[in-house]
């Protein structure tokens, strides 16, 4: 049997990994969530509701910055690969909360780390994400672009994280690989992401707030296509590199063409039926104006790069909403 540490495994995007690594029979998943509030905990338990049932699914409440309880996780089974995704997760909230990403995002990663050293872990992979290349002028935003100008606590610790897995395999000889994903999308998604708060301004007959006067655009990517991505890149140990031979790679993980936010608006404007009032506002701190993935890395190394338009996506997260929320589907 091959066992796989799923951390984050109530959120978004670790829910998801984990109904898709739990089809294969051979493969058990010990889920990692501390289930902290930052949005909703109902939606994490719903998730969990899902995941709890199969018989090759084990889930343990702990805490990433809980040093002696990770060491423990550790000590007590040995696990094949690592897919790391718990994080302390958005950029406008790092500037009310930093404690929690450092907590989170730099503790807990360090304690990640620690467990993989000392149990001779064979893999592990970990979310970064596209914040990474703040405002970088350069498009399409390539791994190999400078990333020393983070406009965000949130994207600081993330390259942090990079810096601290390469040193970690470089030590240690522990293949790691950085997964930088671009504005993930999608049914059972997130409640602080633009797409899940405009369709509950709109469906509740509110404003919603459009920042930079709308002059924004955004790599969309569908949750299915962030998935099978991060599968395949598990089974891809990163062949030994750089000036230190480590066995470490980052690949970005985008739908490699980004759209305009008043074009998104329009498209969900569409799904539901109705349209938006729009309460324009200036740009945040901390945010920036585009995102922009280059993946052929991702496409070479193991034939794979997203494709789901954003239309589709959006049609699929609009029908899982209403049923969520029990609440009628807009008219077709």
């Amino acid at each position: 049997m091959t066992t796989i540490l799923v951390t984050g495994a109530a959120g978004f995007v670790g829910f998801h990994l984990c109904q898709r690594l739990l089809q294969d029979p051979e493969v058990t998943v010990v889920g990692l969530d501390n289930l902290n509030p930052y949005y909703p905990v109902s939606l994490k338990e719903a998730r969990l509701a899902v995941l709890r049932p199969q018989a090759n699914f084990e889930f343990i409440p702990l805490d990433l910055a809980d040093r002696e309880g990770m060491a423990q996780l550790f000590g007590d089974r040995p696990f094949t690969t690592v897919v790391h995704l718990a994080a302390q997760a958005g950029v406008r909230y790092s500037l009310e909360n930093p404690h929690a990403y450092v907590d989170s995002n730099l503790v807990g990663f360090v304690n990640i780390l620690e467990g993989c050293r000392h149990q001779g872990v064979g893999h592990l992979v970990y979310a970064s994400s596209s914040s990474v290349y703040g405002k970088n002028p350069k498009v399409p935003f390539a791994v190999e672009d400078n990333v020393d100008y983070p406009v965000s606590l949130y994207a600081a610790t993330k390259k942090a994280n990079e810096l601290m897995a390469h040193c970690y395999s470089h030590l240690y000889n522990i293949p790691m690989t950085g997964l930088r994903f671009f504005t993930v999308y999608g049914p059972w998604g997130r409640p602080d992401m633009a797409y899940w708060k405009f369709t509950e301004a709109i469906l509740g007959d509110r404003p919603i707030d459009v920042y930079n006067h709308g002059q924004m655009e955004r790599d969309f990517t569908y949750i299915d296509d962030v998935v099978e991505g991060v599968v395949r890149v598990m089974t891809k140990i990163p062949e030994p590199q750089g000036p230190n031979q480590a066995q470490y790679k980052v690949y970005n993980i985008g739908n490699h063409q980004p759209v305009e936010l008043m074009t998104m608006i329009e498209l969900l404007e569409t799904c539901l039926g109705r349209k938006a009032v729009k309460n324009m506002l200036p740009m945040q701190p901390g945010d920036v104006p585009r995102t922009y993935a280059d993946v052929e890395d991702l496409r070479r190394d193991v034939g794979f790069s997203p494709s789901t338009p954003l239309a589709e996506g959006l049609a699929r997260f609009v029908a899982w909403y209403c049923d969520y929320h029990q609440i009628s589907p807009p008219e077709s």
